[in-house]
């Protein structure tokens, strides 16, 4: 794989990206004490099949399988067991990857949040999961609004990301960046915007300033949606309206895809709400990376009974194409079954 160099700005010009005062800047100053300059910074020399792995995922047809990191055992990490498996993901162009976070412990000096462990060791690991076949990671953290969220919680959520990221790069895989804002509590839309904001402007900040790659990225948000408790229900329109407007004013175009997590909304509505995004072009492929939204009905049809896979089967294959449509926005829900309409918050909700 040849190396290739790629220009990106240094810390001080992208301190826009954060709305962040520049390191170079004196607090109450009028501007920086030297002139802002260009960095030419060498990348990895994975630089160009993580670009083409990231787009690949990010286009429609594609798909990819995360292993939990955490699942080892007997010695044997799971993805040796995995790997008859991640053969026919290749032929059914399916990209394996892996969970390399272990998991939230609470933050101390914050307001009862928590933050994600897991940066020790993991560039040795990441190398390893690539000689092994994996091509991408996820790392989950999250931000909680009925507990601020801090100004701490914040920067430790970002900043876990962005060396997470820059690791992951380093080591060939393409990181799903993913600061999940939870769906806990009373507040508006307006509020989970103006926090959404303020998370992914400092997550690309320091994104920015680890040098991790934009066109090499994939991300996971939340939508931009009203607290799972507050007394009126946004329409998909408007849940589109204000988590497009999120990204647009965050998002650098040159992420290739953005893949939704659904956070406790109910089957139907994840859709619904992915469909409205997708009724006018847009600078990234929109699509999903849905845990619940994807799985409820087909695990509560399957029950764990030999007899009802093939009924389960079917359940999953017509949430597969709901969500196919919907992120080319295509997708009715005429004729969606009660269960699928059945919210899936709950308060607290860990795993």
């Amino acid at each position: 794989m040849a190396s290739s160099s790629m220009l990106k700005l240094n810390a001080a010009s992208s301190s826009w990206i954060a709305g962040h005062q520049s390191f170079n800047q004196r607090p109450g100053s009028a501007g920086p004490l030297r002139s802002r300059r260009v960095s030419v910074i060498r990348a990895g020399s994975y630089t160009d099949e993580l670009l083409k792995t990231a787009k690949s995922i990010a286009s429609p047809g594609r798909g990819i399988l995360a292993i939990d990191e955490s699942n080892a055992t007997c010695g044997k990490s799971q993805l040796q067991m995995e790997r008859s498996s991640w053969t026919v993901c290749k032929m059914r162009i399916l990209y394996p990857g892996i969970k390399v976070d272990k998991g939230l412990v609470p933050l101390p000096g914050s307001n009862n949040e928590s933050w994600c462990q897991g940066l020790d060791g993991l560039a040795s690991r990441s190398a390893e999961y690539y000689k092994q076949g994996a091509r991408f990671a996820k790392w989950r953290t999250v931000v909680s609004i009925p507990c601020g969220p801090s100004a701490l919680a914040v920067k430790e959520a970002a900043w876990g990301l962005a060396r997470y990221a820059a690791i992951s790069q380093d080591n060939g895989l393409v990181p799903i960046v993913e600061p999940e804002i939870l769906l806990d509590g009373d507040h508006p839309i307006e509020r989970t915007l103006e926090v959404a904001e303020r998370v992914w402007a400092e997550v690309f900040y320091y994104l920015a300033e680890n040098n991790v790659v934009f066109e090499g990225i994939l991300l996971k948000p939340s939508m931009v949606t009203p607290g799972a408790e507050h007394k009126e229900k946004a329409s998909p329109e408007t849940i589109a309206k204000y988590t497009l407007t999120m990204l647009k004013r965050r998002v650098p175009p040159s992420v290739p895809g953005i893949m939704f997590l659904s956070g406790g909304q109910s089957e139907a509505e994840a859709t619904l709400n992915l469909n409205a995004m997708n009724q006018s072009p847009n600078p990234w492929h929109v699509s999903f990376s849905y845990a619940r939204a994807l799985q409820n009905t087909v695990l509560k049809t399957w029950q764990g009974r030999p007899e009802n896979i093939e009924a389960a089967q079917k359940a999953l294959l017509v949430r597969a194409k709901a969500n196919s449509l919907a992120q080319l926005g295509k997708y009715s829900a005429e004729g969606e079954s009660e269960e699928a309409k059945k919210g899936m918050f709950v308060k607290g909700y860990t795993y």
